[in-house]
């Protein structure tokens, strides 16, 4: 694939059909650890890495294990069992050398396991027919998008708690969904983007 094609998988995973804003992948998360922009960084960074690895490990999967014996109708079952090895893994390496984030993140880091947007990128992979490259580059981007979308909502819901000006019935959980709504409008402007 050419560098062009490469660039409008990046920019189609961040921007156009962020997995958030877009195919709304990924939502627990993200407005469950969203309230502190520390937290929030790191879960974007977890889950970048994890979507970047598991396009990497389900792709060999799928290549020279799945196709090969034709099991194609497991590949849901064998991405996620991917997926929650490598989740284990962050989460250990977490525990061990920043515990602090490890502490924060709490009981959204196993859910990484379950986030339906490390396995929609994986998916997406297969049912696109990336090659290995692409698979990479979409799957890293795809957290990339995540990332953007968790840390931009953060700082909205941080300034939010900061200056309290909501009415009173619109305080917490209410005023957070209509924020989110703001931005995936925002979002929607890069639906006409052309890449080249």
């Amino acid at each position: 694939m050419s560098f062009t094609g490469l660039v409008s998988i990046a920019l189609g995973a961040i921007l156009i059909q962020n997995f958030i804003f877009s195919q709304f992948l990924g939502i627990c998360p993200f407005m469950g650890v969203s309230k502190k922009m520390d937290t929030a960084l790191g879960m974007g960074i977890a889950v970048t890495f994890v979507m970047g690895i598991a396009s990497v490990f389900c792709w060999l999967v799928n290549t020279y294990l799945l196709v090969p014996l034709g099991l194609g109708y497991m590949q849901t079952v064998a991405y996620i069992l991917v997926i929650a090895s490598l989740v284990q893994f962050v989460e250990m390496f977490l525990k061990k050398s920043i515990p602090s984030l490890y502490q924060a993140l709490g009981i959204y880091l196993p859910l990484i396991t379950t986030n339906c947007a490390v396995l929609g990128v994986v998916l997406l992979n297969t049912q696109n027919n990336y090659n290995f490259l692409e698979s990479v580059v979409y799957g890293i981007t795809g957290g990339l998008g995540f990332l953007v979308a968790i840390v931009l909502f953060a700082s909205v819901r941080e300034r939010l708690d900061l200056t309290g000006d909501s009415p009173k019935s619109f305080e917490g959980f209410p005023i957070a969904l209509i924020s989110a709504g703001l931005l995936a409008l925002a979002f929607m402007g890069f639906s006409g983007l052309k890449v080249f």
